[in-house]
């Protein structure tokens, strides 16, 4: 699948889960890849370089995965893009919430190239 002229934006507090969501990604053949560590710092680099696809974790310092999906819904710029979070998230409520909140894709920790890979495919951008 091409996915070489796709942007990600992966945002997660954890350096070693950053690195690793990138390495599948870059395997499954995304180029472009860029990185925050908490969803205020997602938020600002989305404004600033347009992405395709973020994917985030829920559980972050200053602005947590759930409210960083409720602003880049709300903002006029970046509400199109494909969202998948990433979490150890698993409580039914949580995942209505996420998905009430606008997200394409859901994610429970810990989870294997192929899920990612999976859930990559079920959104259509």
């Amino acid at each position: 699948m091409g996915y070489e002229g796709k942007k990600v934006l992966v945002v997660d507090d954890s350096a070693v889960m950053r690195q690793i969501i990138k390495k599948n990604l870059k395997e499954l053949g995304f180029g472009e890849l860029s990185e925050a560590e908490n969803g205020a710092a997602g938020l600002k680099k989305a404004g600033e370089e347009p992405v395709d696809l973020i994917v985030s974790d829920w559980n972050m310092p200053n602005m947590t995965g759930l409210e960083f999906l409720k602003a880049v819904r709300a903002d006029a710029a970046i509400k199109g893009v494909a969202f998948i979070m990433v979490t150890s998230e698993a409580d039914k409520e949580k995942i209505m919430e996420a998905v009430q909140a606008g997200v394409n894709q859901y994610i429970v920790k810990p989870f294997n190239a192929m899920q990612l890979e999976e859930k990559i495919k079920a959104i259509k951008f």
